[in-house]
């Protein structure tokens, strides 16, 4: 924890998520995603129909907490100097509300540009823009445990260079 999850803990009102929202931080954004409660549908409701129940509790939350969402937002971004960004977990399934775009400056030499430009003809993504995007979560997807173990590396760096001689 840390960077101001214990706020965001303190701050989200009780009820509104099975236990405590998960807080992720960059240097752009905050994202405040919380667990659902499942819906419980008759054992032989189909996965449509579940799927359509999760989306509807989904929504309702969305609609029912946006103002107090709203007044938390206002009040994080004060405080923090970042937007913040709201979603929902339920069953598996993650729905983020709100979240910035924010533009990556990239130089690309051809051979990747051409990639981008095959995903956007074959119609993966409708831009580059977009097929970049589709691009990173994928990789983060296929490489979700050397990522997270590059992130914890990270943070044991940043601890020993906090630890170390201060320049005078």
């Amino acid at each position: 924890m840390g960077e101001g999850t214990e706020w965001f803990i303190g701050r989200v009102p009780d009820g509104w998520f099975t236990g405590p929202p998960e807080i992720d931080f960059d240097r752009d954004e905050i994202l405040v995603v919380g667990k659902l409660e499942d819906v419980a549908l008759g054992a032989d409701a189909g996965d449509e129909a579940l799927s359509d129940a999760r989306a509807g509790r989904v929504k309702r939350f969305r609609e029912e907490t946006r103002e107090a969402r709203m007044k938390i937002a206002r009040e994080a971004e004060h405080r923090f100097g970042r937007k913040v960004a709201w979603g929902a977990t339920i069953g598996g399934e993650s729905y983020v509300f709100t979240s910035i775009a924010v533009p990556v400056m990239t130089r690309l030499r051809l051979a990747e540009r051409r990639t981008l430009d095959t995903l956007v003809q074959s119609g993966v993504a409708r831009s580059r823009s977009e097929a970049l995007a589709w691009c990173v979560k994928l990789v983060a997807k296929n490489e979700e445990k050397w990522i997270g173990d590059l992130r914890e590396a990270m943070v044991a760096v940043d601890k020993l260079r906090a630890e170390g001689p201060k320049a005078s």
